[in-house]
């Protein structure tokens, strides 16, 4: 069937390995604590005010990029729509339509051409934005997503790929622009614009980083629809897994801060009345009023809500169907479309333009009905704004190819800017035909899934709530015309049908549900909306997921859900855990840090020391640690094999302890029996760290496990960490104390970020490999750690929760056995275990 997805189609794209997390747990580590003791009330004081100026500053960027992008789609499709609808109604009359057609097309391949070529400066600019955004609030780091050159082609490509007639939205791409003005704002710099440098010591890490992209997102969200509250909910909800009451109230401010910026600038610029506040988003649904001179008229009634979650179901059946559609068309993009030469893309684009553009022409000639206007009259005391909104309903009413005192209804919805045709499906109270919308949901339907996905940027809100727009008005039509229910209200049906479409394409609950009722400026429509949204979810879902999420799975990007299923807490962290960990010590050689640094791929490094005290203890079985052996078992052989490789070609300290590890074991007699191993753990807990030189040689009697020592677990440190003190010569000689290695402070630390240095690019003629470097006041010494029994899903929640990007599996005696990253989460890992927990078993 179409809407059924096959097991196997599931499997064949899995996340992929080279996507990294972001950092949003804090590094405890020595420069970070000289901060701490240097942070008074009044320093605090001033970096939250600035970052309450920073929160307001992004409201505003993003208010005005949405104003850029309203401003020139409105002047260009102003332009397009002047030049073709002169020249058909003189064509109509002279018989040369065709040339009509031609102009059109010349706008619009145009338009698309330049759309295209603004993708093929930075591809991470097509589509939508959402997926990106909604990875990189998850944790994921998308190479490229919030740069500046992104924006720049975001909104320039939107406004072109809107004004060429493309059946795509502009309101999806105002989040994607939202998220990079947070992004970059606060850092005050570019990599666009590397000579232009500010000393802007504040917000250099992840966390800061993280926290102002929601704040984008929501105020992108908030600019788009005029909903603020929808857009602060829509950041929640899809994805920014650490959250706190602070962050909140920051990011609801940023929201207001955009709704508002926009409807200052829009509402003086259309009307001329600086001040008034009249138009909240770019994408307003205007006022739902029964007409006065209609006693039985009612936006809604009880028995109205049957058919609502009717439509509901309908919705998640017709999404489910969009989303299958879209994903087989993006599948066979990835295949065939990309990897050809990049002006395949670009001939793709032109080629939906062009069909596009052919069928709106000839539909609108060859299947549009001619309808008798109705006369509508507005009481005296309506507002400015609904006056505006009625005069704009009947001023963009199309008269293509009818005799006089008649509209074409095909023409009115495929003639207008998309909000206009939604404006005509609510508030007209002139009817369109059965017939007319269904042919016109139908080419919405196919041309909008074959257009999302093209090398354009691209929303998919308008186009959603146009097309359910239109099937919630057919409903209204079939109910009144054929069932006689005259007392509905047809802009009702127009909205629910919309929110049943858009729900069951976007599958987004708590937040849509906002959004909609804000946009509506009508509480009373809260439970329609929330039942219908709902229904169309629970619909869709039984047969996919959401069109976003299924574009976050066809990239690879490892994404981490709410949370587990039920059945994964039958494995716990050893199940999951990689045990095979590459590892450096408290001083480790230059020449053996970068030839781990070079060999490697990790982002993060245990710190170790080889456990000594505890290796009789070790070997002879105490319950304490025995418990935690076999999760090293299978790992032996391949942790003993680096080991030596490491100890013979890195000469990485303590190498003489390592020379024969894996040579044939000789069994040992019982070791003479210990103190207390408790007493030794606390004796221990305040020593330092053990001196560079071995003070025991290894013999040849050594079984196995005793040349596979326990390593205990000191700290994390993270590979930029590294580099950084590579890049500045922190070291010292073999014959000086660790005590005369320079010192670096937090901000020379923090002064690459986001963009570290590359050990592959680093310059070895100035370092010398025998110099030693003391990474212990630079690593994490206090990681969050579990245990190797914590069950899966407390591991998961503390991994989501806190924002991590690696957790470290300790034992019941401080030994390091393995590390989670988000990879070992996701849960196409986490079912592969499953399967293989249940064949042991």
């Amino acid at each position: 069937t179409i809407l059924g997805e096959t097991h196997e189609e599931e499997d064949e794209i899995l996340p992929r390995k080279d996507y990294e997390s972001l950092d949003y747990d804090r590094c405890i580590n020595d420069p970070y604590l000289e901060v701490l003791e240097s942070m008074d009330n009044k320093k605090a004081q001033r970096y939250e005010a600035v970052k309450w100026v920073m929160v307001f500053a992004i409201g505003v960027c993003t208010g005005l990029v949405g104003l850029f992008v309203d401003f020139f789609v409105r002047l260009f499709t102003q332009l397009k729509f002047r030049v073709v609808q002169s020249s058909v109604e003189e064509c109509t009359e002279k018989g040369c339509l065709a040339l009509s057609l031609l102009e059109l097309l010349g706008f619009n391949l145009t338009f698309v051409f330049l759309a295209s070529l603004l993708v093929l400066i930075q591809p991470v600019a097509a589509g939508s934005g959402i997926p990106e955004i909604k990875c990189y609030l998850n944790g994921v780091k998308v190479p490229g997503v919030v740069r500046l050159r992104t924006v720049v082609c975001k909104a320039m490509g939107v406004l072109f790929s809107v004004a060429g007639g493309l059946f795509v939205g502009k309101e999806g791409p105002m989040i994607h622009s939202g998220a990079v003005v947070g992004a970059g704002l606060p850092q005050f710099q570019s990599i666009s614009l590397r000579k232009i440098r500010f000393n802007f010591p504040y917000f250099r890490s992840d966390r800061d980083k993280r926290d102002f992209v929601s704040a984008g997102a929501a105020a992108g969200v908030a600019a788009a629809f005029g909903a603020p509250i929808g857009g602060t909910l829509f950041s929640l909800e899809e994805g920014s897994s650490f959250w706190n009451q602070g962050l909140t109230w920051k990011v609801l401010f940023c929201s207001m801060a955009a709704t508002f910026t926009l409807n200052f600038f829009r509402s003086g610029i259309q009307f001329g009345s600086w001040g008034s506040f009249q138009l909240p988003g770019l994408l307003n649904f205007g006022e739902f009023k029964c007409s006065e001179s209609d006693k039985k008229c009612h936006l809604w009634t009880a028995v109205d809500l049957g058919f609502f979650i009717l439509m509901g179901i309908v919705g998640g059946l017709l999404g489910a169907t969009f989303n299958c559609l879209n994903k087989r068309l993006a599948k066979y993009r990835m295949r065939n479309v990309h990897p050809k030469p990049k002006l395949v893309r670009v001939l793709e684009s032109l080629l939906v333009s062009l069909t596009t553009t052919v069928v709106v022409f000839v539909a609108s000639m060859v299947l549009g009905e001619c309808r008798q206007m109705s006369a509508t009259s507005h009481s005296g005391n309506d507002t400015l704004s609904l006056q505006g909104m009625s005069e704009d309903v009947n001023s963009s009413i199309k008269t293509f190819f009818c005799p006089n005192e008649t509209y074409n209804d095909m023409a009115t919805l495929f003639f207008n800017p998309q909000e206009s045709a939604i404006l005509q499906l609510f508030h007209q109270d002139g009817t369109f035909s059965p017939v007319t919308l269904s042919l016109f949901f139908l080419l919405y339907f196919l041309l909008s899934c074959w257009t999302y996905g093209i090398s354009v940027p691209s929303g998919l809100f308008v186009p959603s709530l146009l097309c359910g727009a239109a099937f919630g008005r057919l409903v209204a039509n079939l109910l009144k015309s054929y069932i006689g229910l005259d007392h509905i209200y047809s802009g009702t049906f127009a909205l629910i049908g919309a929110a049943a479409f858009l729900g069951g394409v976007v599958r987004m609950t708590i937040s849509l549900t906002v959004i909609l009722i804000e946009s509506t400026n009508e509480i009373t429509y809260g439970l329609p909306i929330m039942i219908t949204l709902m229904v169309a979810k629970w619909t869709g879902d039984f047969f996919n997921k959401g069109i976003y999420d299924i574009h976050v799975n066809l990239r690879g990007v490892p994404l981490l859900e709410w949370e587990t299923e039920v059945e994964m807490d039958k494995l716990r962290a050893s199940d999951i855990m990689e045990p095979n960990l590459t590892y450096v010590y408290p001083h480790t050689r230059i020449q053996s840090l970068v030839s781990i640094l070079r060999t490697t791929v990790h982002h993060a490094f245990p710190v170790v020391t080889e456990n000594r005290g505890n290796e009789r203890e070790f070997m002879k079985g105490n319950q304490l640690i025995s418990n935690n052996i076999k999760f090293k078992k299978s790992s032996i052989l391949t942790r003993a094999g680096e080991q030596r490789k490491r100890s013979q070609s890195m000469k990485s300290y303590p190498s003489s302890e390592l020379r024969n590890m894996c040579d044939e074991h000789i069994a040992t007699e019982e070791p003479p029996e210990k103190e207390d191993l408790l007493q030794q753990m606390l004796e221990r807990r305040y020593t330092p760290y053990p001196n560079l030189y071995p003070d025991q040689s290894p013999s040849e009697e050594w079984t196995m496990e005793e040349r596979f020592r326990p390593l205990t677990f000191h700290g994390l440190i993270l590979r930029s960490q590294l580099v950084t003190l590579l890049v500045r010569g922190v070291c010292y000689s073999e014959s000086q104390s660790s005590a005369s290695q320079p010192r670096l402070s937090h901000a020379e630390m923090s002064e690459d970020y986001p963009r570290y240095p590359d050990i592959h690019d680093l310059d070895l003629t100035l370092l010398n490999p025998r110099m030693i470097v003391d990474v212990t006041p630079y690593m994490n010494p206090s990681p969050f750690a579990v245990s190797p029994n914590t069950h899966v899903s407390q591991v998961f929640n503390l991994f989501r929760t806190m924002g991590l990007r690696h957790l470290p599996v300790v034992n019941a005696v401080g030994e390091i056995v393995g590390i989670i990253t988000r990879h070992n989460l996701t849960h196409e890992f986490l079912q592969a275990r499953l399967r293989q927990h249940y064949q042991t078993i």
